[in-house]
């Protein structure tokens, strides 16, 4: 069962959904609905039957049908009479059983043996409950917003907003729309930016088609529904299969860059010579390597530089730090002129924000590249093993959907670690390594809490980090140890659910909260495939060592809290695990902190126990020297088969190209590789 780290209620919304209907636009009937609704109604009190209408409908229009009609399967037996008679001892629906009784049935589900039960548990806690807090309101605002004391900055909006303007071709006749082009670049985030600036100031014909829309800066989000619904991949309904990781990608124009923290780290040269030496990439230990990284900095503004006083939740990770003799620093950003709102997952409405609109792809479309929004490619067109171009759908409002073909003599994929091997796979490339080898910089909380307000959705998004663990140790890989934000949504999804109460007091103390985050480097890795629909599916399972590695951060994390002076410390997992500071400074406490920390040293990481998360997604297309398993060769170019044979004419520049994880935030690294594979194409290109 699929789970999900935010609904798309864009279909809920234009619908007008009404406290008079009773059925979704996707059949779901008026008892699944009531259950749905008791069940979010369990998890949190309050609009439950509007939350249960926006699940379903955000389900129906992201989701693959065959996990909805899983859900919608849990839900009947939810309100069975009969199975509950089996599954619970009680001849009764879920709906009827007292809040005590319902409470009682969704935890043994949480810690059910069975994995599928454990599975259905969390699609059903993250959906309603990232619905309760993220929802501005239905007819009036979220009282629970209120409660909490939240009350996000707001920016103040560009009066120069980038310079960018997506072109939309004319859709006259019946036929599909054509274009023609030099380049086609699919997908504009950190990869795509970059290949299409080098490209046009190459003077190449360049188009880059991007699935999602675009959104001009003043008219970026200020809620957490809004932002999930316009800016992020599937609407935010991103999730492995299993619903065992929750997953942001962005997907819109600008990709990941729009919606990221704006955390600059460098490969690490450990990383470097590895990639060097067991993969046979070129260029990677050398000056050249280098200087783009050099180069890209400037152009994306990177600053160590903290625009205001350091926020409450970066300063604690810097005191825990200190006071432990670790390492950690300011986190260098790619802005300019930072107003340090925390709204840099809703887009940068202040223009503050480096990202690509701003930069890479601002620089692109002043040299006359055309940028298409709304345009997901299908499949990219081959004839005789030689591309000829791709074939899209663009969005057109008000109207069906029309081919687009783009006809080039280059295509280069930039579409991201999850949309670039589907593409492929749908184009016929038969590498049998194309979705393999999926790392996704798998990600664990541990939260502080702490006796004076830390505001969480205050200031830089990302202010502070530690480099302490990055270069792994005895049967364990590396990580970065980071401050997150946290806007309400995103942590109430986050935390553990062990009651309606216990949740809703620990979202109410949400202000005196500063979490930390640890970015791993995989132990492990997973694969992408497309399902029977057509649909992308995420498998990912992690090993001994990356199990090992996030038990070691989750340690580091609650030795860093502590240090900063946290009254309490909470693991986010299912069943929670938590530490409260009693007789400060004794042997006792000491030895029910010691305790605590085994308790994380053995935390279970079986899929949907441990919580995981993971903002970055790579190597499902990677890059290397052996054509057996690296469908990429070095410098990109895309191999049709085991054998090495190239496919004339295409490329991928994104993060697929990444042969191993790095274990830290990958933005750089994926432009610094698309910077190479650039240089190719125009080498390529001009010479022909």
């Amino acid at each position: 069962m699929r789970a999900v780290a935010g609904p798309g209620i864009r279909t809920a919304r234009q619908s007008g959904v009404t406290s008079e209907r009773t059925s979704s636009a996707g059949g779901w009937s008026d008892g699944e609905l009531a259950t749905l609704a008791a069940v979010a109604e369990t998890f949190v009190r309050g609009d439950a039957l509007r939350r249960a209408r926006l699940a379903a409908d955000a389900l129906d229009a992201i989701a693959d049908p065959a996990q909805v009609a899983r859900l919608r399967l849990v839900l009947r037996l939810f309100g069975s009479r009969p199975a509950n008679l089996l599954l619970a001892r009680r001849w009764a629906s879920f709906a009827t059983l007292s809040p005590i009784e319902r409470e009682r049935y969704l935890h043994r589900w949480a810690r059910s043996p069975l994995a599928m039960r454990r599975s259905a548990f969390q699609a059903l806690r993250k959906l309603l409950t990232f619905l309760a807090y993220a929802d501005p309101g239905g007819d009036g605002p979220n009282a629970r917003l209120e409660a909490i004391g939240y009350r996000p900055d707001r920016p103040p909006v560009t009066n120069r907003p980038a310079p960018i303007r997506p072109v939309r071709p004319a859709a006259t006749g019946v036929g599909p729309i054509t274009l023609d082009a030099d380049v086609v670049v699919v997908g504009s985030g950190a990869g795509g930016g970059v290949v299409a600036a080098d490209l046009a100031r190459a003077g190449l014909g360049v188009v880059v088609l991007e699935a999602g829309p675009f959104v001009p800066e003043p008219e970026m989000p200020v809620d957490e529904l809004t932002a999930f619904d316009r800016l992020y991949l599937d609407h935010g309904l991103l999730a492995t299969w299993d619903g065992s990781v929750t997953m942001l990608a962005g997907g819109a124009v600008g990709g990941g860059t729009l919606v990221n923290w704006m955390t600059c780290i460098a490969t690490p040269h450990a990383i470097r010579a590895e990639w060097s030496r067991d993969h046979g990439i070129d260029g990677v230990v050398d000056t050249a390597w280098d200087a783009d990284v050099e180069a890209l900095e400037r152009e994306l503004s990177v600053t160590a530089t903290v625009p205001v006083a350091i926020p409450a939740k970066d300063e604690a990770l810097l005191r825990g730090a200190e006071a432990l003799g670790w390492d950690a620093a300011p986190t260098r950003r790619n802005t300019r002129d930072c107003h340090a709102c925390g709204s840099c997952s809703f887009g940068c409405r202040a223009g503050a924000k480096q990202s690509g609109i701003r930069a890479h792809l601002a620089t692109a479309s002043t040299r006359g590249a055309r940028i298409v929004a709304d345009a997901p490619v299908d499949r990219v067109l081959l004839r005789g093993g030689t591309v000829t171009g791709v074939a899209a759908r663009l969005s057109i409002p008000g109207a069906a959907p029309r081919a687009l073909v783009v006809n080039a003599r280059r295509v280069v994929v930039a579409a991201g670690g999850l949309r670039t091997p589907a593409i492929l796979q749908r184009s016929g490339v038969a590498h049998p390594a194309i979705g393999c080898h999926l790392r996704i910089h798998p990600t664990s909380v541990v939260a502080g809490v702490y006796r004076d307000p830390i505001a969480m959705w205050h200031g830089p998004m990302q202010g502070a980090r530690s480099l302490e663990f990055v270069a792994g140790g005895p049967g364990r890989n590396g990580y970065v140890v980071e401050s997150a934000p946290g806007h309400p949504g995103l942590f109430a999804l986050a935390v553990p659910w062990e009651g309606t109460d216990a949740h809703s007091d620990l979202l109410r103390g949400m202000a005196t909260i500063g979490p930390l985050i640890a970015v791993t480097r995989d132990g492990g890795e997973g694969r992408v495939t497309l399902t029977r629909r057509g649909r992308v599916r995420v498998d990912y399972r992690l090993d001994g060592t990356g199990i090992a590695t996030l038990r070691h951060a989750m340690g580091s994390m609650a030795r860093i809290v502590r240090a900063a002076g946290a009254r309490q410390v909470l693991a986010a997992a299912t069943p929670s695990i938590g530490y409260e500071r009693r007789d400060t400074g004794t042997a006792t406490d000491d030895a029910r902190f010691s305790v605590f920390l085994d308790r994380l040293a053995t935390m279970d990481f079986r899929p949907n126990r441990g919580h995981v998360f993971s903002a970055h997604q790579l190597g499902t297309v990677r890059a290397g020297a052996s054509p057996v398993d690296h469908p990429c060769d070095p410098r990109g170019r895309v191999r049709t088969d085991a054998s090495g044979t190239l496919v004339r004419g295409l490329y991928v520049a994104d993060g697929s190209l990444f042969p191993t994880a790095i274990g830290a935030n990958p933005m750089l690294t994926i432009m610094t590789l698309a910077r190479r594979v650039a240089a190719t194409v125009v080498a390529e290109t001009t010479t022909v």
